[in-house]
């Protein structure tokens, strides 16, 4: 599966936030491709260049803050793979090398339809593979964003205006 875009919304409303997503990426010079997802509530998405849309997500909210509908936020995707902690230790190693030496980072984790470990194991066991020391939990410079959706997860390097909330 070839996801590069998580974008979640109200799942009693999945047709018209469907529409809404294809509007606003229409807006933003994109053409998102849905993928199969067995969750409401959770659009996987393929789309080019994922990072460089979601930049232009917030003019577009200010202009027309309407054109979102239900939707939440709209979360790019660098690494897709099983949901397994060592597929995920490996996918996050391999994005944490884009966090400089001297750079502040932290990790966001947000895991739905997963029961294998709790929270703070996850947390714990994912940060373990990476090997920058500044961690900084209030303004750090880069994300390493988890998204553990059943079976497959997400994992991104983001700087703040890579991550949209509407």
């Amino acid at each position: 599966m070839d996801v590069s875009l998580i974008v979640t919304y109200d799942p009693a409303h999945q047709q018209s936030c469907m529409e809404s997503v294809k509007n606003v990426m229409g807006k933003a010079g994109a053409k998102p491709r849905f993928l199969k997802s067995r969750y409401s509530g959770i659009f996987l998405i393929d789309l080019p260049d994922a990072k460089n849309v979601v930049k232009k997500l917030a003019p577009i909210k200010r202009k027309n803050p309407e054109l979102f509908g239900k939707t939440h936020r709209y979360i790019p995707v660098d690494r897709w793979v099983p949901s397994k902690v060592p597929d995920m230790q490996k996918a996050v190693r391999s994005v944490a090398r884009g966090i400089g030496e001297n750079e502040k980072w932290k990790m966001d984790l947000e895991k739905r339809h997963y029961d294998k470990l709790d929270y703070n194991e996850l947390i714990e066991k994912l940060t373990d593979v990476v090997k920058r020391n500044k961690i900084d939990l209030k303004k750090p410079k880069k994300t390493i964003r988890v998204d553990i959706i059943g079976t497959g997860a997400g994992i991104s390097l983001l700087e703040a205006k890579e991550l949209f909330n509407v």
